[in-house]
């Protein structure tokens, strides 16, 4: 008789089901993710494989937000879980709790990846870093709510300038961290009333800790944020790919802080010390001025010197002008004189040639009354032909003109409606008429015609 034990297939898929779900309850396993697919449920497929193997494995809807981190094909990751089976299928599957790095080795080959993509974009090149204000009125923090960044930020913002504050909390490590402050970076860019400079930071913390401001969405949500940015994250030995990115690093959040304000006892002294010697210098220049106005005075001639010398001189030209004007007077009389007796002979001598060439001309009383005969009867030739073409002579002929009610000549029939009022314009006056007026028509007598009487010229005769 065979010893052997004998199974059903149902009985040992749910045999190898319990052993498997019982011996691998909860593991971790080590391995590189691929095939990864993001399905329209919330349910997350994937395989993890290394050099001998490979095994697939499912995260479920309710456990993404809890992962750790967001999977990606070819990452290298430590994932912990528990193994399930399929019995009607015959296969096995690993359903994931949780995501791990696997080591600061993959972390690290993660970021330089990420770092020389975007160094090849150029979204660290230093032309497109922004310049922080001088004195900003409003300045944005986007950090945890509870970590001490925050109180650090604030506490050294009261002591350099105080200034309006304004906090969009978030989570700076873990699931969701990422998106967290992506929607922040954007959320206050897109403000109403947006702050002048932005601290994104956070304390320190492991490689790990600070993996949310190594991811891309972040790092693109600063390079696109139109407000000059400050990281601020970790310690001073810390460093994330948001530092190449963003407008300003600083070691920590306390320097971010120093940053973003001057310090008002040093802006205070600074102030001071430019009063103190803008006085100086202009109490300076106003010296020199003085002492150059001073110099050029003195150069000047006696004022009351030149005009003894003016009224001198007018003095002499004026009593010279009094003399010399009647002097010239008398020569333009004598000249005058000379010229109108010199002009006598000639005038009179003119005078005589004109007169005889007068005297041989030929009378023009002739051509005179020859040309206004002419004249006259082509006067009278005009006067015939308008006489002709005037309406009046028109109208004397027999002829008649209508006018409308306004006035207005009208000459055909069809401008005018019936029963309207016109007047008849005749030689020597105007009549109102009223057109197409209907006669009353007389009743024709009826002549009753009696039988065997004939009518004759309408009156009866005998036969």
């Amino acid at each position: 008789m065979n010893a052997l034990p004998e199974y059903s297939v149902s009985a040992l898929s749910k045999e190898i089901k319990d052993t498997l779900e019982g011996k691998f309850s909860r593991i971790r396993v080590k391995g590189e993710i691929t095939e990864l697919k993001f399905y329209p449920s919330g349910h997350i497929y994937f395989s993890l494989k290394d050099e001998g193997g490979k095994i697939s494995g499912i995260v479920w809807r309710s456990q993404v937000p809890r992962l750790g981190l967001s999977p990606e094909n070819g990452l290298e990751i430590v994932a912990t879980g528990r193994v399930s089976a399929y019995g009607e299928r015959s296969s096995y599957q690993f359903i994931v709790e949780r995501f791990e790095y696997a080591g600061e080795g993959a972390m690290l080959a993660r970021i330089e990846k990420l770092r020389q993509k975007l160094l090849q974009e150029g979204l660290f090149n230093q032309e497109y870093k922004k310049p922080l204000p001088y004195l900003p009125l409003k300045i944005g923090v986007i950090t945890s709510s509870a970590g001490a960044v925050l109180q650090d930020i604030r506490t050294t913002l009261e002591r350099r300038f105080p200034r309006e504050i304004l906090l969009w909390p978030v989570a700076v490590q873990g699931t969701g961290a990422a998106a967290q402050i992506t929607e922040a970076i954007k959320g206050m860019s897109a403000l109403s009333n947006p702050p002048d400079i932005l601290i994104v930071g956070r304390g320190g913390g492991s490689l790990e800790d600070l993996m949310a401001f190594n991811e891309e969405s972040v790092l693109r949500a600063v390079f696109q944020c139109p407000i000059p940015v400050i990281s601020a994250v970790g310690h001073e030995t810390d460093t994330t790919l948001i530092d190449f990115v963003s407008d300003r690093r600083a070691p920590t959040p306390t320097a971010a802080a120093e940053m973003a304000v001057p310090l008002r006892s040093e802006m205070l002294s600074d102030i001071a010390h430019r009063h103190v010697r803008l006085r100086q210098g202009f109490g300076r220049y106003l010296q020199n001025r003085h002492l150059a106005l001073q110099n050029r005075s003195g150069r000047l001639p006696n004022l009351q010197h030149l005009l003894d010398g003016v009224k001198m001189r007018l003095e002499d030209r004026s009593q010279r002008l009094s003399e010399a004007l009647p002097t010239y007077l008398k020569s333009l009389r004598q000249q005058v004189e000379q010229e109108g007796r010199n002009l006598k002979p000639m005038i009179e001598h003119v005078v005589q040639m004109a007169v005889g060439k007068f005297n041989t001309l030929p009378s023009p009383e002739i051509p005179t009354r020859r040309l206004f005969s002419n004249k006259q009867k082509l006067l009278e030739s005009k006067q015939l032909q308008l006489e002709a073409l005037s309406p009046q002579a028109i109208l004397e002929r027999g002829f008649l003109l209508i006018e409308d009610a306004e006035g207005k000549i009208r000459s055909r029939s069809a401008e005018i409606p019936k029963n309207s009022r016109v007047k008849l314009v005749f030689f020597d006056g105007k009549r109102e008429a009223v057109l197409d007026v209907k006669k009353e028509e007389t009743p024709k007598k009826k002549v009753l015609k009696q039988k065997g009487l004939p009518l004759e010229n309408g009156n009866p005769r005998l036969l």
